[in-house]
């Protein structure tokens, strides 16, 4: 081996971390103070071994052409993360809900099956929103959404029509031998009671709906005591700037971002796991 490769891969192996070694990760949170918003930085270190990533609704195709696009440039990094955070021994779990049965037999949808049953400490909601329970907001700790997104969210022109679009995760994600798949919540804290997971970092879309919604999402992992943190480069809104507060979407997602900031969990970037630079959207 040449001594500049042999360099690059020792930079790289101290850049990254040990598998045995923390995650450290940068978080970034609100509080009022004296009616005041104060902008709280701080470090945690989680141990990998603890540590779960979950992929919400990352799918092959949305019925809105923009999202879809979105979800295409965002899988790329998305699965670049996953594979680092792997080596790393975090737990990957993937949630593409409403599609599991086309994973039928596998053996990351088999693995979330044949976990043990696990009480939970709260009950897991039971309301249904398409096609799975749904955490809806909940008054007592978090204000309305910043952003209207009553017209579902489309920003095409012309805006797009409502149809069944997906049928599977996107592609770009790998499925490793050692992941999960579910969209249930009570598979979820079995795979997570099983592993000793009591560390959640949320990716995938679309934030200000089901990536706080889901049964295996924020307000229902933050419900059943996990840490919670949404890395908040790694997903997108569903969002129209022809809607309140009429902003770019992309500024629309960044007030979602803040709304979860505020009231439900602290966020990072990916950054903090892949030592590269965080993701934007080419727009």
């Amino acid at each position: 081996m040449r001594a500049g490769h042999l360099l690059t891969l020792v930079s790289s192996a101290l850049l990254m971390g040990c598998a045995t070694d923390p995650l450290v990760l940068h978080t970034r949170s609100r509080e009022m103070v004296d009616a005041n918003e104060v902008v709280r930085h701080g470090t945690v270190r989680w141990d990998p071994s603890s540590t779960a990533i979950v992929v919400c609704d990352m799918w092959d195709d949305h019925w809105c052409a923009g999202a879809a696009a979105r979800v295409v440039e965002l899988a790329g990094p998305m699965n670049e993360l996953l594979a680092t955070a792997r080596d790393r021994g975090v737990f990957i779990v993937h949630a593409p809900s409403s599609v599991t049965s086309f994973y039928d037999g596998t053996p990351q949808r088999q693995r979330a099956l044949d976990a043990p049953h696990a009480d939970t400490p709260v009950p897991l909601s039971s309301d249904e929103r398409w096609g799975t329970s749904w955490c809806w907001p909940d008054p007592s700790r978090e204000s309305e959404l910043p952003i209207d997104d009553s017209d579902m969210g489309c920003d095409c022109e012309p805006e797009c029509e409502l149809r069944e679009a997906w049928t599977r995760q996107i592609a770009t994600l790998e499925l490793h031998p050692d992941d999960a798949l579910t969209d249930s919540g009570q598979e979820a804290w079995n795979l997570f009671q099983e592993r000793g997971i009591e560390h959640v970092l949320l990716v995938g879309v679309h934030l200000n709906m089901c990536v706080l919604g889901r049964p295996f999402a924020i307000r229902q992992m933050v419900r059943l005591g996990k840490d919670v943190l949404l890395v908040r480069d790694m997903t997108d809104s569903m969002y129209d700037s022809d809607m309140s507060p009429y902003v770019t979407h992309f500024e629309g997602t960044e007030l979602v971002v803040e709304h979860v900031e505020r009231h439900w969990c602290a966020s990072i970037l990916s950054s903090d796991l892949t030592g590269a630079g965080s993701f934007r959207f080419r727009e």
